[in-house]
């Protein structure tokens, strides 16, 4: 199928082109993960076990959102 044609089927939104799609080679760019050792003071551990234990969410994932927070505000 020309990309003209699936153009077509995807604006007419009556068609759906998942299957026209090869997704096993699909990424999102600069969203692959990589690994990184950090090391932190034992009581900027405590404060962040106590955030996240208060949020009722991960160490990790509580990490990540502050530091994005962070990172968009540059």
């Amino acid at each position: 199928m020309k990309a003209k044609d699936l153009d077509k089927l995807f604006d007419s939104g009556e068609v759906d082109i998942t299957p026209y799609l090869d997704l096993s080679r699909g990424h999102r760019p600069d969203q692959e993960l990589k690994r990184v050792n950090v090391d932190f003071p034992i009581w900027m551990l405590r404060k962040l076990d106590h955030s996240a234990h208060r949020l009722g969410v991960p160490r990790q994932s509580l990490i990540k959102v502050w530091l994005a927070e962070r990172i968009a505000k540059m």
